[in-house]
């Protein structure tokens, strides 16, 4: 050992990996000759040990990692759950002479860097020369193979350099890890995202109106869609692997060292990659539907004369939910959490835009909020069934989805029954109208009577009525937040009644 480090320091710089690896392959291998030639009693630290024989592992990726076929060990994200391997028994002799070979790990690490970073331009190459994976919607959606390709090397680089050090050089390949992760997270996943588009495609109401099955508005294509799945179940590929990763390096290093270990931040880095596909998706089906809600809005609602079937718009945003649907979650089958996320995201980012649009719905005469509340009906059926939907299996959708769409739609079809009831009485109309929404708002209200086209005169009459009928705001409140909806007391009652008569006869 002294020899050598004598002429590994007087010749540094002729030093490079291949030789290096070269020398400490040899060196240890003699060290695990002479292990196994005094295989009875080995000395270490002064006492007399006798080898352990360490109980078989069940666990196949846990396997034993000692000899030179662990180089192809392949980290698999199914074996996180099962039991760990029982380290085997240090060898009395290992680094006898091999530990003079320490200082001039950099080399390694360096050529690591190295060979990382040709392998992400290779991915970023072959990308583009092949284009993205073709949609596979049989197998769940396509994890791209080059991040499969890419744990394969950390495994080997890791199990490389646990055999030559498991000290500081373990820290510094961890470093190299991490940027390498990032580099893959934004080079390959984010860079080859779809890009949106803010062009709608010259849609006008009359042609909406008029969509016939097939046709389509400007959104992302088959592919993109299929490319965004499988970007999103790579990422989450990677978020498992990488965790599993980190625990493999605290197993790996000094234990000294283990808390210097930390890939948590290249973690959030893979679940941003996942948020933004996901938000992706729910943009271009929001986006979709658009013009749909737009037309609704846009329709002469006090001209409806009769109720009959579901409006082309309702037709329209069911034709590309179908369309839309059934690729993502073929595309997702195998990371089903992440097409909830979808499901509910989308359902949180339609279902009030549709509330807004139905407030822009005005003047509405009775029989046009009739129609409008069997088109709200049918859309919230359709979006009940939204995970499902153009399945062969029907499962039932999670109750955190369901629970979203019920209260969204219910508070949507509470609106259109407060605008078909009569405002006459003044008093009940405000009541009913209280009772039926909770809510506070004189916004709301204000466009309640809009769209029942109440004249200015009769709205502020109606607007000083609803403000005399509101529940007092909770004590110590500032009165920003929402107001409180518990029934007033008698003697509440009994003085808005007598504003109540006061302001009738005024206006009378």
């Amino acid at each position: 050992r002294a020899e050598l480090s004598k002429i590994m320091r007087a010749r540094a710089k002729e030093i490079e990996v291949k030789l290096l690896l070269f020398a400490i392959q040899r060196t240890t291998n003699f060290e695990g000759l002479l292990a196994k030639r005094f295989s009875g009693s080995t000395l270490a630290d002064g006492t007399v040990k006798k080898p352990e024989v360490p109980p078989p592992s069940t666990n196949p990726f846990l396997e034993d990692e000692t000899g030179a076929e662990a180089d192809e060990i392949v980290m698999e994200k199914s074996d996180t759950d099962k039991p760990k391997k029982p380290k085997v028994p240090d060898n009395p002799f290992h680094g006898i002479v091999s530990k003079c070979f320490e200082p001039h790990l950099y080399v390694y690490i360096e050529s690591q860097d190295k060979n990382l970073g040709e392998l992400i331009d290779r991915f970023v190459a072959d990308f583009k020369a092949q284009g993205p994976p073709k949609p596979n919607v049989d197998e769940g959606g396509a994890v791209l193979p080059s991040c499969a390709d890419l744990f394969v090397y950390y495994k080997k680089c890791m199990v490389q350099c646990s055999q030559l050090s498991t000290g500081e050089p373990m820290i510094a390949l961890t470093t190299i890890f991490q940027k390498y992760l990032r580099e893959y997270a934004w080079k390959i996943l984010s860079g080859n995202l779809p890009k949106t588009t803010s062009s709608s495609g010259g849609l006008t109401i009359t042609s909406l109106l008029k969509e016939k099955e097939g046709s389509e508005v400007a959104k992302f294509t088959l592919e993109e869609l299929c490319l965004i799945c499988s970007i999103l179940s790579t990422a989450e590929y990677c978020l498992a692997t990488t965790q599993q990763l980190e625990e493999k390096l605290k197993e790996k290093v000094d234990a000294s060292l283990m808390e210097r270990i930390n890939l948590t931040g290249e973690m959030d880095t893979f679940s941003i990659v996942i948020s933004n596909s996901i938000q992706l998706l729910v943009q271009d089906l929001d986006a979709a539907c658009d013009p749909a809600l737009t037309a609704m809005s846009k329709m002469q609602w006090q001209n409806v004369e009769h109720v009959g079937d579901q409006s082309p718009y309702v037709t329209s945003v069911i034709l590309h939910i179908k369309q839309n649907v059934p690729i993502i979650r073929d595309n997702l089958a195998s990371t089903r959490k992440y097409f909830t996320q979808f499901c509910i995201k989308f359902a949180n980012s339609f279902i009030p835009k549709f509330i807004n649009h139905l407030f822009k719905c005005k003047p509405i005469s009775m029989v046009g909020a009739e129609q409008l509340l069997l088109d709200t009906h049918s859309l919230k059926m359709v979006l009940l069934d939204l995970p499902s939907i153009g399945s062969q299996v029907v499962r039932k959708a999670p109750a955190s989805y369901t629970k979203i769409v019920v209260k969204g739609m219910t508070r949507a079809e509470m609106i259109l029954k407060v605008v078909m009831a009569p405002h006459e009485p003044p008093v009940v109309f405000v009541d009913n109208y209280i009772k039926l929404l909770a809510d506070c708002s004189t916004d709301t209200f204000q466009k309640i009577l809009d769209m029942k086209g109440l004249k200015r005169s009769e709205q502020s009459s109606m607007l000083d009525l609803f403000r005399l009928r509101l529940p007092a705001p909770p004590p110590g409140g500032d009165g920003s937040g929402s107001l409180s909806l518990s029934a007033p007391t008698p003697e509440q009652e009994s003085s808005r009644i007598r504003k109540l008569e006061k302001l009738i006869k005024k206006r009378l």
